[in-house]
C-alpha cells in the first residue's frame, strides 16, 4: 500500500492498497510492496513503484477524493531509480528482469523497457554528456561487474535514445550507488556487496570525457584506517559545490566505521569522520 499524507503535518489523507495482478505472468500477488517514489515535475502526481507486480503508477493527487491513477505496465522486480537530467524521465531498475524502465512524467506513457547487465542497481543513478552520445544516465549492476550507460536524449540524439550506448567494465558485481556532479568529470562507482574486499574496500573512478581509458582505483577503506572489520565502502555523495565526494565506510556493529571525504579533482583524501 501507499499513503498520501497532508505535506505540512504529515497527517495520512488516503491510503491505497496495491495488490492486484502481476504484469507478465497476470497472477494475483496479495501484498506487494511499493519500492520507490518519486513526484512528478509535470504534473499533481506521485510516481509509485510496485515491486512484485511490476506496475509503476502515476498518482494524480489534485483532487483526493476523486483520485486517479494511470497504470503502466513494466517488469519485475522495480526497485529505485531517477530522473533523467530534463526530470521529463523516470528511469527505474526492474532488477529480476534486468530491465531499466522509462516513463515519460509528461504523458504518462511507458517510452522503454532497455535491456542492461544482471540486476540493475542504479540507487537514482548519474546523469552526464557524454563526449560522443549526448545527455546519457548510468546504472551499476549488482550481479555482474558492468556499468550501462543509455542515452537520454530523444530529440537531439534520437538513435541513441533509450538505448546501452556504452557497457563499460567495472571491478565486479556488487554495485549499489553510482554518482557523478554537473561541475565534476568524475563518475563513481561503489561495489558494497562484492565478495571481495579488495573490491567492497574500494571504488572505481572513471573520466567522464575519456570513458573507454577505463577506471583507476581508490581505496577508501585503506584512507579510513579502521583496523580490522567487513569496511564495505558504499554510496558516493557529492557536496554542494561538486569539489568534494563523501562515501560511508560500513563496518561491524561492535567496529568502528567512517565517512571518508575525498578530494574529487585530485582523488586523494581530505578528513576522515
Amino acid at each position: 500500500q501507499y499513503t498520501i499524507m497532508k505535506g505540512d503535518t504529515l497527517e495520512p489523507l488516503k491510503i491505497v492498497a496495491t495488490r492486484g495482478m502481476t504484469v507478465d505472468t497476470q497472477e494475483y500477488h496479495p501484498e506487494p510492496r511499493v519500492a520507490s517514489i518519486v513526484a512528478s515535475h509535470y504534473n499533481p502526481e506521485f510516481v509509485v513503484n510496485v515491486k512484485e507486480t511490476g506496475k509503476i503508477l502515476m498518482v494524480n493527487y489534485k483532487d483526493i477524493n476523486n483520485l486517479k491513477v494511470t497504470t503502466i505496465g513494466a517488469a519485475r522486480y522495480l526497485h529505485d531509480g531517477g530522473w533523467d537530467s530534463t526530470k521529463r524521465y523516470f528511469l527505474v531498475a526492474a532488477n529480476k528482469s534486468n530491465k531499466i524502465a522509462v516513463v515519460d512524467a509528461k504523458t504518462d506513457k511507458l517510452v522503454s523497457l532497455t535491456e542492461v547487465g544482471k540486476i540493475p542497481h542504479p540507487g537514482r543513478g548519474a546523469n552526464f554528456v557524454d563526449p560522443k552520445y549526448g545527455p546519457v544516465w548510468a546504472t551499476g549492476h549488482l550481479g555482474d561487474e558492468s556499468i550501462a550507460i543509455i542515452g537520454t536524449d530523444p530529440v537531439k540524439h534520437k538513435r541513441s535514445a533509450w538505448k546501452v550506448v556504452r557497457s563499460l567494465k567495472g571491478q565486479g558485481g556488487g554495485s549499489l550507488f553510482i554518482k557523478t556532479h554537473p561541475k565534476s568529470k568524475n563518475l563513481w562507482v561503489d561495489t558494497a556487496l562484492n565478495p571481495n574486499p579488495a573490491v567492497s574496500q574500494s571504488v572505481a573512478v572513471y573520466d567522464i570525457n575519456n570513458l573507454t581509458k577505463g577506471y583507476e582505483v581508490v581505496k577508501i577503506a585503506e584512507m579510513a584506517d579502521l583496523g580490522e572489520g567487513p569496511k564495505r565502502v558504499v554510496q558516493p555523495e557529492y557536496n554542494k559545490y561538486g569539489d568534494e565526494v563523501w562515501f560511508s565506510v560500513w563496518n561491524g556493529k561492535e567496529q568502528t566505521s567512517a565517512i571518508v571525504v575525498i578530494d574529487d579533482k585530485t582523488r586523494k583524501l581530505k578528513h576522515v569522520i
